[in-house]
């Protein structure tokens, strides 16, 4: 069965870090309400939720994704770009280590967050939290591996994926990238199919594929409808207190399609 790693959200969500937002009050309780429902999204797409230790001093610690890439049977432990965030990398660590090899990126800084793979191609943003020698400790590690690294140029928003993401087979057979074009060019994709969200919803370029599913987030209505247009079964929730804290739909969760 596919698993997804997932982890509480802390009651000190609003000392989270932030790059391109405002801080605004957030609520822990509702926060804690809509991720519990972004988790009932991803169990009803078939998927096993396995919970990482809480770690309630840690504001950031419900955005898993940023601290390990998950290739396959094997589990790349990050090194985030806020130094605040080190202690939850390795806490991940501990808990992934008895169902995958374990790999650490040790030079540089990288997040998940900033990672897109696409089969055997890894799109890596080069933003604020990733940098050149996080995304060189990333490539040599996964070369072993079988996948190629691609550097994707990024200064317009927080990581990568809050720009681009893999959205999986349209209707008509085609893979398809859900894409902010302001902010990523699409030839990057070069041979992917583009789906461009509304240019009056920036932040709805971030979509969570779970089974044959997208989860979407509630309030972007003309990209999920462009989504609807070309096929895509979506499952629409609000994570509107989790977005004041820059929170996407893929950054709750760390997604294995098949563990031991």
């Amino acid at each position: 069965m596919p698993v997804a790693f997932t982890r509480g959200v802390s009651p000190r969500l609003s000392n989270c870090e932030l790059t391109h937002l405002d801080r605004q009050p957030i609520n822990p309780d509702r926060a804690a309400a809509q991720h519990a429902a972004y988790e009932q999204a991803i169990a009803n797409a078939g998927f096993d939720l396995v919970r990482l230790p809480e770690l309630p001093d840690h504001a950031d610690a419900v955005f898993v994704e940023d601290t390990a890439i998950l290739l396959g049977e094997h589990a790349v432990i990050t090194r985030p770009g806020a130094a605040s965030r080190r202690a939850e990398a390795e806490s991940t660590a501990t808990a992934l280590a008895d169902r995958f090899t374990v790999h650490r990126i040790t030079r540089g800084t990288i997040d998940g967050g900033d990672v897109l793979r696409i089969g055997r191609t890894i799109y890596v943003g080069q933003s604020s939290r990733t940098d050149c020698a996080g995304a060189v400790a990333l490539a040599n590690i996964a070369a072993r591996l079988g996948y190629e690294v691609v550097p994707v140029p990024l200064d317009a928003c927080l990581h990568l994926k809050t720009a681009a993401t893999y959205a999986g087979f349209d209707g008509a057979g085609r893979e398809v990238v859900l894409l902010n074009r302001d902010w990523i060019d699409p030839a990057v994709f070069g041979g992917l199919e583009i789906v461009a969200a509304s240019p009056r919803e920036p932040f709805a370029a971030n979509a969570l594929r779970v089974g044959g599913k997208l989860v979407v987030a509630a309030g972007y209505p003309e990209t999920s409808e462009r989504l609807r247009a070309c096929g895509f079964e979506l499952d629409e929730i609000d994570v509107s207190e989790l977005e004041k804290a820059e929170a996407g739909l893929t950054c709750m969760s760390l997604i294995a399609e098949e563990v031991a």
